[in-house]
């Protein structure tokens, strides 16, 4: 009977325990995801603005890599954490975010830290 009573009482803590656990680091790993791409729309509606104020043949490619990456930024399912494509169309916004850092000659690195999250040239 003790050992019963105890395996109950024992379940029911660690569900409480991993549901606690489990919310805390979705919460901060939803921060982390948000703020990273809160950072690659900020940097693509900047470069979009600034390039539009010159207009060339070598800009339009640019700014149609911004919009494409404004797109898809747009397009991305903040509200529903159970999209099964997630974490893909997640790596298709990094890499497309690589792809106009290259095409503007400018080296990026997105570092999370736990004070700050920041975007450096």
């Amino acid at each position: 009977r003790f050992q019963g009573e105890g395996y109950q009482e024992g379940l029911a803590e660690g569900r409480h325990a991993g549901m606690a656990e489990g919310s805390r680091y979705g919460a901060l790993h939803g921060a982390r995801t948000s703020s990273e791409i809160g950072c690659y729309l900020g940097f693509a509606l900047t470069w979009h603005c600034l390039l539009q104020k010159c207009p060339d043949e070598k800009n339009s490619r640019k700014i149609r890599a911004l919009d494409s990456l404004i797109g898809m930024i747009q397009k991305f399912p903040y509200e529903d954490p159970t999209y099964d494509k997630l974490q893909e169309d997640l790596e298709k916004i990094r890499g497309k975010f690589r792809q106009v850092c290259s095409m503007l000659n400018i080296q990026s690195d997105f570092r999370i830290g736990t004070e700050r999250s920041s975007l450096t040239f």
